[in-house]
């Protein structure tokens, strides 16, 4: 007879079995349930491969695409240190960031021209990242796409960039896609090259969370 038992409630020790479907049936509802519920950031990095609009939103509430990211499989997925724990589909995955000029204006600022975002409140311009990275992301492990989406900002009547008026975006992947927000940093830290560019300049104690609303851009998103 086919067997089909039920977990026990407080009340019932030991689990009650009854007839019906069989353990098998029952265990292969449950996992076709379990991947029907398992959110897409569960599901690997692989899945953003392509391009990505990126996006920022105001503190106005709007949302403006200000580019694109490119994501594609790395060229040599070696061995990560924790490969042991990275499941398969989960990277590491190349980048590549593209503005969009036709919505960030050129300004020009401390003899040097910037691609900003424009606002009456707060002007936001674009910092590429002046040296050579891994240009990859990997599970868990965000920090060259977060240095690649470097930002300063300056009030509009201000004419030169204050680098130390610094922005860099914490990310975390979603089932939406990856949501970040803004964090201080001093531009001038990267004035210089690194000892090692395989190391990130901003760690954890380099960056400053703002006050709710400091900024006008109040959220980045790769979606």
């Amino acid at each position: 007879m086919n067997v089909w038992c039920t977990a026990p409630t407080r009340a019932q020790s030991p689990a009650r079995c009854t007839s019906g479907w069989t353990v098998g049936a029952g265990l292969g509802l449950a996992l076709l349930f379990a991947t029907a519920i398992t959110p897409a950031s569960a599901q690997g990095l692989d899945r953003w491969i392509g391009e990505r609009a990126l996006i920022v939103q105001t503190r106005d509430g709007a949302t403006t695409r200000i580019g694109s990211v490119f994501f594609s499989a790395a060229p040599e997925r070696a061995p990560l240190p924790s490969a042991a724990q990275t499941p398969p589909g989960d990277g590491p995955l190349a980048f590549r960031i593209q503005m969009d000029h036709a919505v960030l204006k050129d300004y020009f600022l401390s003899m040097r021209e910037f691609k900003c975002l424009p606002a009456e409140v707060e002007v936001t311009c674009f910092v590429p990242y002046p040296y050579a990275h891994p240009g990859t992301i990997a599970s868990g492990d965000l920090g060259w796409l977060e240095h690649n989406l470097l930002f300063l900002y300056k009030r509009p009547r201000d004419f030169g960039a204050k680098l130390w008026n610094g922005m860099i975006f914490k990310l975390s992947l979603t089932d939406k896609g990856f949501v970040g927000q803004p964090q201080a940093v001093d531009l001038n830290r990267i004035s210089a090259p690194p000892e090692d560019l395989g190391v990130q300049p901003y760690g954890p104690l380099d960056r400053d969370d703002f006050a709710p609303d400091a900024r006008w851009i109040t959220e980045l998103r790769i979606e």
